[in-house]
């Protein structure tokens, strides 16, 4: 099969072996697109959604769960699965072992900690799984009857955030390829690893390229590098407007105010949070440069 068949289960089948479970909102956050992906010995599912945690679970039974990264949209169904094995790049292994790892990835403190903590195990189901394995760059799950899924570290978003590629499929995970453009407003986000990731999924030739959020599946490599180069492009723009506003010595927390990443009107736990982590990463970039020069304790201005 070579085509992509939609079922009334809500299942997009894209080849004999892998399907996408489309989340809600064609995997819009909160939710998430999985995919299913069938050996003949095993059966994977990679970042099960709450979809598939309101859905009651996948069909057939699963033997393998994959997190892309540590993030609490992605593990919604790791208590879903008792008996199944468990894996996830290694550097995110505190993320999927306890709440704790999970809540030490945004770097969260205080109230914000508690309220955030609240939100991942209500609305999120989240369960630590002591059990999980970490896997690395280039380890290859092998399902039975040819079907591998192939793990490349894509790390950026997430100290271990990474695509999985199974045959002419690419899942990028949270290289959601939208507007909104890169997220790495996290304590594990890492501004430079995130750019040279995009470089490399860039080079991954698929048939099908599969985001957990929103853009969902992309039909070729045409549209998919057009949509990446899109999406790397949010990058130097979000860099010269903050350039931009410091033709004035600023402040970390008047740059916050102003919002970078979220439109004025979007209010959230972690929104402040994100806008600080992404600020103080492009100051550093800029710093690195020479494009700008902190004139006295806590205030920049562009160079």
């Amino acid at each position: 099969m070579n085509r992509q068949e939609s079922h009334d289960d809500g299942l997009v089948q894209l080849s004999a072996a892998v399907s996408v479970v489309v989340g809600e909102n064609n995997g819009r956050y909160p939710s998430g697109n999985s995919v299913l992906v069938e050996g003949a010995a095993e059966t994977a599912l990679i970042d099960p959604s709450i979809t598939v945690v309101a859905n009651g679970g996948v069909e057939p039974e699963v033997d393998v769960i994959i997190n892309s990264h540590g993030h609490e949209d992605h593990m919604a169904g790791n208590g879903s699965f008792p008996d199944a094995r468990i894996h996830v790049h290694r550097d995110d292994v505190p993320a999927v072992r306890s709440l704790d790892g999970l809540l030490d990835v945004y770097g969260l403190e205080g109230q914000i900690r508690t309220d955030f903590e609240r939100q991942v195990t209500e609305e999120f189901h989240y369960q630590g799984r002591e059990d999980v394995e970490g896997f690395e760059d280039g380890d290859v799950f092998n399902l039975g009857g040819g079907v591998t899924i192939e793990a490349l570290h894509l790390p950026g978003h997430t100290r271990g955030h990474s695509g999985l590629i199974i045959g002419d499929v690419f899942f990028l995970s949270d290289i959601d390829l939208t507007g909104f453009g890169p997220y790495y407003g996290d304590a594990w986000s890492d501004l430079e690893q995130f750019d040279q990731s995009l470089q490399i999924a860039r080079e991954i030739d698929a048939r099908w390229y599969v985001t957990f959020h929103h853009k969902g599946i992309i039909d070729g490599r045409d549209r998919f590098i057009e949509l990446i180069d899109a999406f790397r492009a949010v990058i130097p723009a979000r860099h010269s407007a903050m350039l931009d506003y410091l033709v004035e010595p600023r402040t970390v927390a008047e740059m916050v105010a102003n919002r970078f990443v979220y439109r004025p009107h979007v209010e959230g736990t972690l929104v402040d949070t994100v806008e600080q982590r992404t600020a103080e990463l492009h100051l550093a970039r800029m710093i690195d440069r020479g494009e700008a020069t902190e004139v006295e304790p806590g205030r920049f201005v562009a160079s």
